[in-house]
């Protein structure tokens, strides 16, 4: 950003304002924000404790504890020197709202303004955002303090419940929050994890395991494997997690407790997987027609649980429609 007064006078010296993000290791910058460090006359910081200053002093750069306002700012650039101002974890919104007044006043012959990112967030940094606010949250909250895994298990299933009808509805801002509220359930989880005492873990233990078995199951990505299909993809990803689990049942690992019909979608996939030909149970009742239902379903690539819903939610409507 360069600005200058409406005078026919050259602008006199020059102000940098040095941003940083708070997600990246501190002294991690770009180099032409080095070079405007080292070329500076004064370097200015009004937060004595910025992560920045130890790495800036470390390599030479003396850095004054200052916090001028825009007129200060601008008579310290008097005689053609060049300021930075090392910008808070805050940005300066005063100092550049001042700057900018000051530049529309014409009062006075402004300095060159130039705004120099010093380092860039990348993908994902907003979670470590999540990550502290999270724990704060857990500190310093009355409710959330107190929570513990038992009683945010509901609130788990909620939330994906309500994740699963913005995706099948399309509402798109929706879903960003509904999968906003699931990621949250796995920070405070992760974050009373931390409290056992005698087997904690964090929430970069979760994603840590996570990552291992991602790379793990994709070894037509990560390792020497050749996939070209997803079926082929699938078959890499059954015959890993079969050897890491060592499971003795196609059945293990299958929650008991899910919504019935995708319990009995499951494990008619998990027998037709394993090539194994056994029979649907006979017997009296809605519950074996529903069995035999959700097999076929499942046979034919059909989610019982989601062709149920889409026929509710016409049957709801029929029912509005009948209300008038």
């Amino acid at each position: 950003m360069n600005a200058t007064s409406p005078q026919t006078t050259p602008a006199e010296g020059r102000i940098v304002l040095l941003t940083t993000s708070h997600r990246v290791a501190p002294g991690l910058l770009s180099w032409p924000a080095w070079q405007a460090l080292r070329a500076a006359d004064r370097v200015l910081c009004a937060d004595g404790t910025h992560p920045q200053l130890p790495y800036l002093r470390e390599a030479g750069i003396e850095v004054e504890q200052a916090s001028p306002d825009a007129e200060e700012l601008v008579g310290a650039c008097a005689g053609g020197l060049t300021v930075v101002v090392v910008a808070t974890g805050a940005g300066e919104p005063a100092l550049t709202d001042g700057l900018a007044r000051l530049a529309g006043s014409g009062r006075v012959r402004m300095p060159e303004l130039e705004l120099l990112p010093a380092s860039y967030d990348l993908p994902g940094a907003r979670l470590l955002d999540l990550v502290q606010v999270m724990d704060r949250i857990r500190v310093e909250c009355p409710w959330s303090s107190r929570r513990t895994h038992e009683d945010l298990a509901k609130h788990a299933l909620e939330e994906v419940y309500e994740l699963v009808e913005a995706i099948e509805e399309g509402d798109r801002e929706e879903m960003r929050e509904e999968l906003g509220d699931v990621l949250l359930q796995v920070v405070f989880h992760a974050r009373i994890a931390e409290e056992h005492p005698e087997e904690p873990f964090s929430v970069d233990d979760v994603a840590g395991t996570l990552v291992d078995k991602l790379v793990h199951r994709h070894p037509h990505v990560f390792g020497d494997a050749t996939a070209t299909t997803p079926e082929e993809v699938r078959e890499h990803w059954l015959r890993t997690k079969a050897v890491e689990k060592r499971r003795t049942s196609v059945t293990e690992g299958v929650p008991m407790g899910q919504p019935a019909l995708a319990l009995a979608a499951k494990l008619a996939s998990r027998a037709r997987t394993a090539g194994l030909e056994v029979p649907l149970p006979g017997g009296e009742g809605v519950g074996y027609e529903l069995l035999s239902l959700a097999a076929r379903a499942e046979a034919e690539g059909v989610d019982p649980e989601a062709a149920l819903r889409a026929a509710s939610r016409a049957y709801r409507d029929a029912i509005r429609g009948a209300e008038g």
